[in-house]
């Protein structure tokens, strides 16, 4: 199983990208990992066309056999051992990778938070997408060292 993450807009954070790099180097000695970064919609005054044209090019970055997992602030919260058991029933699904979308300013559009497989909030605050990126990575490389014995999740 491969590991994806799709993230609207190109970062512009290079505090984050380095937090970010270290995460994804360490996952990489488990699995393989791809970021792929989609082009925003230019706001025009409408944010529910803004959402559902970025809801329409994420969808289309998404296989046919990926299990797809939206982080949106009205998902459900789970803990690190949720996290965990996410990544392990993913693990075992046969999918071809697990694909984590993180929106824009504006959010994912209602299309593709139904076509998710699940809506996960990282946190009870709203995130903006540099931080929710990094808050990702870090939660996905603590899942993955906890699975392989790794001690770095005390």
């Amino acid at each position: 199983m491969k590991l994806r993450v799709l993230t609207i807009g190109r970062p512009d954070t290079p505090w984050a990208e380095t937090a970010i790099e270290v995460y994804r180097t360490r996952l990489k000695r488990w699995v393989p990992v791809d970021e792929t970064f989609v082009k925003p919609e230019t706001f025009r005054g409408d944010v529910d066309k803004v959402r559902a044209a970025e809801a329409e090019r994420l969808a289309a970055a998404v296989g046919e056999r990926d299990r797809l997992f939206v982080l949106d602030e009205r998902g459900e919260s789970p803990d690190s051992d949720g996290f965990l058991r996410i990544l392990e029933a993913t693990q075992s699904s046969g999918c071809a990778a697990m694909t984590w979308a993180i929106g824009g300013p504006y959010g994912h559009g209602p299309a593709l938070r139904e076509r998710a497989f699940k809506v996960v909030r990282l946190s009870s605050l709203v995130l903006n997408h540099e931080i929710a990126r990094v808050v990702l990575w870090e939660q996905l490389y603590r899942a993955y060292a906890r699975q392989n014995g790794t001690p770095y999740h005390h």
